[in-house]
């Protein structure tokens, strides 16, 4: 198939970073960390395999033990996770890629087994229904306290001290995962967030944690090298807001104000759905925004030229498809077949399923 008229495959620059193309890594949880939730040479390979795509963005990386949704997960709330991140930005960096690091806090989607015994944090106390992967197998979520006011400096600088390790291991910038019911998108919604202080009620109450820990990490990195994950109208984790469009409107809004750099808009539910209710067209978001927007949620090849023909983003996100096909941003180009991996190759495993796929090049020079 000859390549598309579409400037998806051209070199583009936003905020004074240069990308190869306009086609970008969507973050994806692989949960292949050691013990101690260190990086190493399996994620370089990994990570360098696929520094085709414009920019990479990792797996969710935790700011601090209890803030990650499972176990076996890179972290950076350590100063010895530092060297196994920069085996991967110096791999990606070796290949001519660009790569963020996405700062992560489950809240209430972690368990005690994860923070040396101590429940799960959220805005309000809750139980989330259903089980969580544990070290000892699937576990039924516990009940999250609620954080006290005197705790939400101390979440802010679990961010902070994470994004200034991110730098400090090479990457070339950070995102903030504010999406999927995790801690600060619960803060945001009304649905997980029934405070009656100055974190919960009004949509600027709501949105107070996001704001905070925003400006920390725009302290570490300035605002061109600063990206947030936003899911409007997801309803990940049986959680959503009950009036979404005031609400991002707002956010949106002060992250203007704030000049964020990128802004990750999932649209509907992440690797369900493009459709979710209550809903609002997601384009009032594109048009508000002032900086790069990154379109997300289960685009193939056809939809992201289509939404750079309409412009309707600046870049397009593809996860799963880059599981199995390292070089996806080839076989987009020419319109080859996809490589799909079974959901049992998503998590765990080793180098099996994660780094064993083959790119067009090398599966041809086996036939």
């Amino acid at each position: 198939m000859e390549p598309p008229m579409t400037d998806l495959f051209d070199p583009c620059e936003f905020n004074g970073v240069r990308l190869k193309n306009r086609i970008a890594l969507s973050p994806l949880t692989r949960t292949r960390s050691n013990d101690a939730g260190e990086a190493g040479e399996l994620q370089a390979l990994y990570y360098a395999q696929r520094a085709s795509a414009g920019l990479l963005i990792t797996e969710a990386t935790p700011v601090t033990p209890g803030g990650r949704g499972g176990p076996f997960i890179p972290g950076l709330w350590s100063d010895d996770q530092i060297a196994g991140w920069r085996q991967v930005t110096d791999a990606v960096h070796a290949k001519g890629g660009v790569i963020f690091c996405q700062l992560w806090h489950a809240g209430r989607l972690s368990h005690s087994s994860l923070s040396g015994g101590e429940p799960p944090v959220a805005p309000s106390a809750m139980r989330q229904p259903g089980q969580i992967f544990t070290a000892q197998g699937l576990q039924p979520y516990e009940e999250a306290r609620a954080l006290r006011l005197d705790e939400m400096q101390q979440i802010v600088e679990l961010f902070r001290a994470a994004a200034v390790r991110a730098k400090q291991a090479g990457f070339d910038g950070v995102e903030l995962h504010a999406a999927h019911s995790y801690l600060i998108d619960a803060f945001l919604r009304d649905m997980t967030n029934k405070r009656n202080d100055a974190y919960g009620g009004s949509i600027e109450n709501r949105a107070r944690l996001l704001v905070e820990v925003l400006q920390a990490i725009i302290g570490v990195w300035g605002p061109e090298r600063t990206a947030i994950r936003l899911a409007p109208i997801g309803h990940a984790y049986q959680a959503w807001d009950s009036d979404p469009e005031p609400l991002f409107t707002y956010v949106v809004e002060r992250l203007n104000e704030l000049k964020v750099g990128w802004l990750d808009l999932v649209e509907g539910d992440t690797g369900i759905s493009r459709t979710a209710e209550p809903s609002f067209d997601l384009q009032k978001l594109r048009r508000l925004f002032k900086g790069a927007l990154i379109a997300n949620n289960l685009y193939d090849r056809d939809m992201a030229i289509a939404a750079r023909a309409a412009d309707t983003a600046d870049i397009i996100a593809f996860g799963r498809p880059f599981i199995a096909n390292p070089d996806l941003v080839e076989r987009l180009r020419q319109g080859a077949p996809l490589a799909v991996a079974p959901p049992a190759a998503y998590y765990g495993g080793g180098a099996r399923g994660y780094t064993d796929w083959p790119t067009l090049e090398e599966a041809a020079a086996k036939v």
